[in-house]
């Protein structure tokens, strides 16, 4: 196989990404625009392709956005006293 076919296979239409995160084409453009996914345009005409490896990175990216949201909303939901411990010289 030649180079050229063997980095082809790194690279993904949108619309194969956007089915892979079950998100819509245009989102994939954004986030490759955002740089949260790393893509490029190639070919003549010139068409996004998106590189299979960022999606890896993305996602790992997206759990642990998703984790630390998830112990804000721990830490949120927690009262003061079990954070603290229970007070009676402050009435707590």
């Amino acid at each position: 196989m030649s180079d050229a076919f063997t980095s082809a296979q790194h690279f993904l239409a949108p619309s194969q990404v956007a089915e892979l995160l079950c998100i819509d084409v245009d989102e994939v453009v954004e986030l490759v625009c955002a740089g949260r996914l790393r893509g490029s345009k190639l070919g003549s005409p010139a068409r996004w392709r998106v590189e299979a490896s960022s999606l890896g990175e993305y996602l790992a990216e997206q759990s642990e956005e998703s984790r630390r949201m998830a112990l804000w909303r721990q830490a949120d939901e927690a009262s003061f006293p079990e954070v603290w411990g229970t007070s009676h010289a402050h009435g707590i």
